[in-house]
């Protein structure tokens, strides 16, 4: 049998992370607890981990600034906890790599589950944190290029560095150039039924995936909003 997934807890707070370590003990997971986000770093580079839960206002750094840190070297799925909620928060996050957000307060049980989500999503996506290199497997849609087995997107012969969800949506979304999929078309494609599946994740994903567009010159923007009917993408 093969080891049980290990989840590390980078939490100060020790009634919450003991809240944490029992409920994911609980339900057949390793879990392991640190206090500092240079901690976490140096924990997931000996190897190993398979999830982070990461709170954002710890003591030393932030965990916004572990999550960047980390995404230079590993794309194990990350989970944020906050005692915040504002959409500038969960885009930041979303930005830098994040799979998940959780405010505080929260219940353990779900936080499990979403762990679990993340490790399946983890799992059959196989998408790598490396930097895009050429290759063959490439196929033109319009200005848009996608790699499905390297998991990779270039627009106009640029790299999109794209998060895990970004690239589901936008693969999905160039999969029927013109065609209008719903937001739960495109949850289908790339969340679990127990994970996040609320209609402002989907629009956060797309937020960040259309300032990636514009960074790389797709101006207008090629993804078009149909108000109580999902997204579009003119490729």
């Amino acid at each position: 049998m093969p080891p049980a997934p290990l989840v590390l807890i980078a939490e100060d707070e020790s009634a919450i992370a003991d809240a944490l370590l029992y409920a994911l003990r609980s339900e057949g997971l390793q879990a392991e607890h640190c206090l500092l986000g240079l901690q976490a770093l140096e924990r997931v580079r000996s190897g190993g981990i398979d999830v982070l839960v990461l709170d954002v206002g710890l003591p030393d750094i932030s965990g916004f600034d572990v999550c960047r840190r980390l995404r230079g070297f590993s794309d194990i799925p990350v989970i944020f906890l906050t005692a915040r909620n504002d959409e500038i928060d969960r885009v930041l996050g979303l930005e830098l790599g994040a799979d998940d957000y959780m405010a505080k307060p929260f219940s353990p049980r779900e936080l499990v589950a979403r762990v679990r989500a993340r490790l399946r999503r983890h799992a059959a996506t196989g998408v790598s944190g490396d930097a895009p290199v050429d290759g063959d497997g490439w196929t033109g849609r319009g200005d848009f290029a996608v790699d499905r087995s390297g998991h990779r997107i270039r627009y106009r012969d640029q790299a999109l560095d794209l998060t895990r969800y970004e690239y589901v949506l936008l693969e999905a979304l160039l999969q029927r150039p013109g065609a209008i999929l719903s937001r739960a078309q495109l949850m289908d494609r790339g969340w679990d039924s127990d994970a996040d599946s609320s209609d402002r994740t989907v629009d956060t994903h797309v937020k960040t995936l259309r300032a990636k567009l514009r960074a790389a010159g797709a101006e207008p923007d090629p993804i078009r909003t149909h108000r109580g009917v999902g997204y579009a993408i003119e490729a």
